[in-house]
């Protein structure tokens, strides 16, 4: 279980190897994107584990739909990146599909795909994690938790969004095998929660645009955004994640995020 005595902790080790991992010194907007980043993913900490169900809805360039219906379970690691385990429940062409990912701060993250029609677990390559999850517009490195070391970041300034004032921040993944080359934040200067992401390819083209919507708060601190919306904006393709039922400290351990157990995940 995390204290608050360890979350004090990570946080401080979190600052000190990101200012000794530094060959030169930071300039004030790189060191202004870096803290705000690191508030951001303080204010998220300590909520243990949760359990949600989300709808899958995919849209291509024509207005066409499909829905998918999944069941997420997550696990939040001291000194490390969230464990997550996406189950895919219908249709019944996916029904069985698991997806299990344990995210890292510095490494590349571990993620395993079991496919039913397959009857077997698939590991994905760190070289392949900027493709397409299961037909959607959201990648592998996607769905990896967000860790303040995976990027270097620079602060553009603050700009109206939805009616709130939002820190507005460009990240540069350090993974040499994303399929991005920055991505732009907005977070709001209140709550620090992100509201959109513009995705940059490796072109250094607009790719993606994932917007959050309808935010709620748990445990009187944690807000989760019941809708989120990836565009892609060369392919005219989107998808929307409707997320509900939410819960937290749900008891979920590290047995409950087993490669091994991923054929009778439900």
């Amino acid at each position: 279980m995390l204290t608050q005595k360890k979350l004090m902790s990570a946080i401080a080790v979190l600052c000190l190897t990101l200012v000794s991992n530094s060959s030169t010194a930071l300039t004030l907007d790189e060191q202004k994107g870096l803290a705000i980043s690191v508030e951001a993913k303080k204010r998220d900490l300590g909520w243990q584990d949760s359990t949600s169900d989300m709808q899958m809805l995919l849209r291509n360039k024509q207005g066409q739909e499909s829905i998918r219906e999944v069941k997420m379970k997550t696990l939040e690691v001291v000194n490390d990146g969230d464990k997550s385990l996406t189950i895919f429940n219908k249709p019944r062409d996916v029904k069985g599909t698991a997806f299990l990912s344990f995210s890292h701060p510095v490494v590349s993250d571990d993620q395993w795909l079991f496919l039913p029609a397959l009857k077997r677990v698939k590991r994905i390559s760190s070289r392949n994690k900027s493709g397409p999850f299961m037909g959607s517009e959201f990648a592998f490195e996607d769905l990896s938790s967000f860790e303040v070391e995976k990027y270097t970041y620079k602060y553009l300034g603050e700009e109206e969004l939805n009616g709130l004032t939002n820190f507005k921040v460009e990240q540069y993944p350090v993974d040499e095998n994303s399929g991005y080359t920055r991505r732009i934040v907005w977070l709001d200067t209140k709550e620090y929660r992100v509201h959109k992401i513009n995705f940059y390819d490796r072109k250094d083209s607009l790719l993606k645009t994932l917007t959050f919507s309808d935010y709620k708060q748990y445990l009187a601190k944690y807000w989760r955004a019941d809708k989120q919306e990836m565009v892609n904006q060369q392919n005219g393709k989107s998808t929307v994640l409707t997320w509900s039922n939410y819960a937290f400290k749900t008891g979920l351990t590290d047995n409950d995020f087993n490669r091994n157990s991923l054929k009778r995940a439900r």
